[in-house]
């Protein structure tokens, strides 16, 4: 007996070094191991209705739904990632050739505005340091975005393998996805329906922010970038493109872009032009945000607006662009959890009581 337990202790360390030593292994990609867990699950539904209409024929109707991911989300993401990296480098230059200089806009704003002048200097906030410091964040921001071009140019071959690792990841769990989910509620101890329950939770929730947020941010980019080309703002799909990323962030994302803006051009004297973005920019796209995230969104997610808007801008900021993903997902995972406990382990002694003798 003695020996049997100090077989099974040893075979589980042994077993959770071994776990570490794969999950080591497996860190670098992480980010393409992901997005193809999430591809999976978003295309799902596609690969159900593929399986109905052609029949049980797992390799064919994984290849074809791969095939529809590439054409619908990897290669416009690909162009649309292209141009705006065209697009900043020649901002870049502008700037760097002094068609653009941030320190004369900023010089307009405080003729355009005195008494906000004023009002920071009585705030003990020195306007020339402010200039300097708006000035050498511009400068620096645009040097950054040319050598991440450059960067980008030179890493090319690693961000192609990674790529490359997640469309033939996605295409296994495509395959055999429902296969892999029994096996890992077979080996997972917390019980089967509580695993099927956090899986379920999983692909829900992926599936709602990935579409819903992406959705959003197309919408307001698209709309960002067609009043910018409107109004004739230099680069317009590129202020689209910074739109949509910003977008991700719920309530405030796109408006870090079109105010100052908008505050540039009355600060020029374009009353007319920085009225209709103003009120574009709270109206129309304002809009977009307020009603589709809910809808996508909170309602998918059977998240409070609050709780998805901190979970988002926390997972932003912890873990990059797959935190809008990641930090709603936590944040399900949390509650579906906590109710799991409240329900089944931490119930009333004298409720769990009359349920037993009602069941005797």
């Amino acid at each position: 007996m003695m020996r049997e337990q100090l077989e099974r202790r040893a075979f589980m360390v042994l077993l959770i070094i071994v776990s570490i030593l794969f999950l080591l292994i497996l860190e670098p990609y992480w980010g393409a191991i992901f997005w193809a867990c999430a591809i999976a699950v978003i295309f799902y539904p596609v690969q159900s209705w593929l399986t109905r209409k052609i029949g049980d024929k797992p390799n064919r109707v994984a290849l074809i739904t791969l095939l529809l991911c590439m054409i619908i989300v990897v290669i416009p993401v690909l162009l649309i990632a292209s141009t705006f990296v065209n697009e900043g480098v020649q901002l870049y230059k502008a700037i760097d050739s002094g068609d653009i200089d941030p320190k004369q806009i900023i010089t307009r704003m405080q003729e355009a505005f005195p008494t906000v002048i004023s009002l920071l200097e009585r705030m003990g906030i020195e306007v020339g340091d402010l200039r300097t410091r708006i000035y050498e964040g511009a400068t620096q921001a645009s040097k950054y975005l040319a050598s991440e071009t450059l960067s980008f140019g030179t890493g090319t071959a690693s961000f192609f393998i990674s790529l490359s690792l997640m469309l033939y990841l996605t295409f296994f769990l495509l395959r055999d996805g429902n296969r892999l989910i029994d096996l890992m509620v077979k080996a997972l101890p917390l019980g089967d329906e509580r695993e099927r329950k956090l899986f379920s939770k999983f692909a829900e929730v992926t599936r709602a922010t990935v579409k819903g947020n992406l959705v959003v941010a197309i919408v307001q980019g698209t709309l960002g970038g067609i009043i910018f080309w409107i109004l004739d703002i230099p680069a317009p799909l590129l202020w689209g493109v910074v739109m949509s990323a910003l977008s991700l962030i719920p309530a405030i994302g796109a408006a870090l872009v079109w105010l100052p803006v908008a505050i540039y051009l009355y600060a020029l004297g374009d009353w007319v032009e920085g009225t209709v973005l103003v009120a574009y920019g709270a109206i129309i796209i304002g809009l977009a945000d307020n009603i589709l995230r809910p809808l996508l969104v909170g309602r998918d997610t059977k998240l409070p607006d609050y709780i998805v808007l901190f979970s988002t801008i926390g997972g932003l900021a912890l873990m990059g662009i797959n935190g809008f993903v990641i930090g709603p997902l936590i944040a399900a995972l949390f509650i579906v959890s906590w109710d799991i406990f409240m329900r089944e382990f931490n119930a009333d002694p004298d409720n769990r009581d009359s349920d037993n003798s009602g069941s005797n």
